[in-house]
C-alpha cells in the first residue's frame, strides 16, 4: 500500500511539474503582451496598466485578415485531398491486401522518417521549376505529399482491424471494390476519417518552415509562418511580437478546445491499432 501511494503521489508530481512547465511560458507571453508597446518586461509581472490595445495593433500590423485567409485557403487545399487519397491507399494496402503492400506500406513508414529541414532544398528547386514558388500552392502541394505516410499509416490500422465478415457479406450482395470502399466501410470509418481531418487541419495552419523558405509574400504564408517577417520587422517590440504570438496560437487553441475529445480518442485509437 506505501508503495503504491508513493507511485500515486509521484505520479501527479510529475504531471504538476510538467503541466507548470508547459503552462508558464503562455502566461508569460500573455502577460508580457499587455505591457506598453517597446518595452522589455523581465519575467512574469501583471502589468499597472495592462495595454490591451496592443492585439489590435499586432492584429494590424501583420495584416492578419489576409492571414486568414491565407491560412484557411492552405486547410482547405491540403485536408480534404489528403483525406481522401489518404482514406483510398489504407484501405486497399489495409483491407483489399494489393499485390506488394506490405512493400508500399514500407515505403510510407519510410517517408515517415523524412524531416522537413532535409527535403527543403530540393522542394525549393522543384517550386521553382514547376512554376509555383511563391505561391499558395508551393505550400498546399508538398503539404499534401507529406501527410500522406502518416495518413495512410493511420488508415491502414483502421482497415486492418475490420472483421471480414463484413466485406464477405457486402461481397455475397453483389458490392464491387468500389460500393464496398464507398458505401460499406467510409461510412464505418467516419471517426479515424474526422480525427485525421482534425491533425492535419492543425498541422496545416501551424505549418512554418514551409511557409517561410517557399513564399516570400508574407500574405500568402500561414498565420505561423508570418510570424518569421513578424519577428524581424518588430523584433525590439517584445509586447507587441507577444501580442502576435497569441493571436497567432489562438485559432489552434479554439480548435483542441472544440475538438479535445475526438482528438484524444484518435490518439488513443492510433496507438492501440496496427
Amino acid at each position: 500500500m506505501r508503495i503504491a501511494r508513493t507511485e500515486l503521489y509521484a505520479g501527479r508530481t510529475l504531471l504538476l511539474v510538467l503541466m507548470a512547465a508547459t503552462i508558464l511560458p503562455f502566461i508569460s507571453i500573455f502577460t508580457t503582451a499587455l505591457h506598453p508597446s517597446g518595452s522589455v518586461p523581465v519575467g512574469i509581472s501583471w502589468p499597472a496598466d495592462p495595454q490591451w490595445g496592443n492585439f489590435i495593433d499586432a492584429f494590424n500590423v501583420a495584416n492578419m485578415s489576409a492571414l486568414l485567409y491565407s491560412s484557411v485557403f492552405i486547410v482547405i487545399g491540403v485536408v480534404p485531398v489528403s483525406l481522401v487519397l489518404s482514406t483510398m491507399a489504407g484501405f486497399s494496402i489495409g483491407l483489399l491486401r494489393v499485390p506488394g503492400a506490405n512493400w508500399l506500406l514500407l515505403l510510407f513508414v519510410f517517408g515517415l522518417t523524412l524531416p522537413f529541414e532535409g527535403i527543403i532544398t530540393p522542394l525549393y528547386f522543384l517550386a521553382r521549376e514547376m512554376g509555383i514558388l511563391n505561391t499558395r500552392f508551393a505550400i498546399v502541394l508538398p503539404l499534401i505529399a507529406l501527410y500522406m505516410p502518416f495518413g495512410v499509416f493511420w488508415m491502414r490500422a483502421h482497415f486492418v482491424s475490420m472483421p471480414s465478415e463484413i466485406s464477405e457479406a457486402a461481397r455475397l450482395d453483389g458490392a464491387g471494390t468500389w460500393d464496398l470502399f464507398w458505401r460499406v466501410h467510409v461510412p464505418l470509418a467516419r471517426a479515424p476519417i474526422a480525427s485525421l481531418g482534425i491533425l492535419m487541419a492543425v498541422w496545416a495552419w501551424n505549418q512554418f518552415l514551409l511557409a517561410l523558405v517557399l513564399v516570400e509574400d508574407p500574405n500568402q504564408r500561414t498565420m505561423a509562418g508570418a510570424l518569421g517577417a513578424f519577428q524581424g520587422h518588430y523584433a525590439t517590440n517584445i509586447p507587441l511580437l507577444c501580442a502576435g504570438t497569441i493571436l497567432i496560437l489562438v485559432p489552434t487553441l479554439v480548435v483542441f478546445i472544440v475538438f479535445q475529445r475526438q482528438i484524444t480518442s484518435a490518439l488513443l485509437q492510433g496507438s492501440v491499432k496496427g
